[in-house]
């Protein structure tokens, strides 16, 4: 299959999942639009892979979204699989007509993902993952859930029978690509309150034991395999 995958920032790199793809027998275009490179087609690829990016553009959407938008909306209407991380899953429940708004508490580092008893994702039942999120989504009309965290009750969900998946968590992240996050990105103190702050962790917190990262990688496969595997 060839894949194109959209990335929204230079910070927001896609990670393991180039590695993924290769090592699969897949090849991939990357899309940097932030970078001024256009949105390409959906005739162009056999699967779309939306990545992450600044959550200010919820709010104010850069002047490439209008494309990417109608790509994302032509791919929900097609049969071609469709994966959203992070901004892109944010995007994608959306585009679904799902709430996206603030949630009680933003997530920063590694948190403990429960699967929901309806879930179908092949995952196991507790898993940590990486967050890096103020905003959430409810759940899309007739999706099922991943499951939740103690902050973000959904932490993804898949539609179409698997077809379209969202993930507000990150199973993709190594160690360069958060550590270039850490570095580019603002101080974790900007809220000050006690429960504004409960569920951020420092950089150092989030570094400290590297093996979390390559934890992630059977995760990261286990929903790669399942997202594709029917086509």
């Amino acid at each position: 299959m060839h894949i194109h995958l959209l990335q929204h920032s230079a910070d927001h790199d896609p990670a393991r999942l180039t590695d993924w793809l290769s090592s699969m027998g897949h090849s991939y275009s990357v899309f940097h639009l932030y970078a001024g490179e256009l949105t390409p087609r959906p005739a162009e690829s056999d699967a779309l892979i939306i990545l992450d990016g600044p959550e200010a553009f919820l709010n104010e959407p850069p002047a490439w979204f209008k494309a990417e938008n109608k790509l994302i909306n032509r791919y929900l209407d097609g049969q071609k699989p469709l994966l959203g991380i992070g901004l892109g899953a944010l995007w994608t429940a959306q585009a679904l007509d799902a709430v996206v708004a603030p949630g009680t508490y933003p997530e920063r580092g590694w948190h403990t993902v429960s699967l929901a008893p309806e879930s179908p994702f092949d995952l196991p039942e507790q898993f940590e993952a990486f967050m890096w999120h103020r905003h959430v989504f409810s759940l899309p009309e007739s999706a099922l859930p991943l499951g939740g965290s103690p902050a973000a009750p959904l932490q993804g969900f898949s539609w179409d029978s698997g077809r379209v998946i969202g993930l507000l968590c990150h199973l993709e992240v190594t160690l360069a690509s958060v550590t270039q996050l850490l570095d580019d990105s603002e101080s974790s103190n900007t809220t000050t309150t006690p429960a504004a702050q409960r569920f951020i962790q420092d950089d150092s917190q989030i570094l400290e034991d590297t093996a979390r990262f390559h934890q992630l990688a059977p995760l990261l496969d286990r929903v790669m395999t399942q997202w594709l595997k029917a086509f």
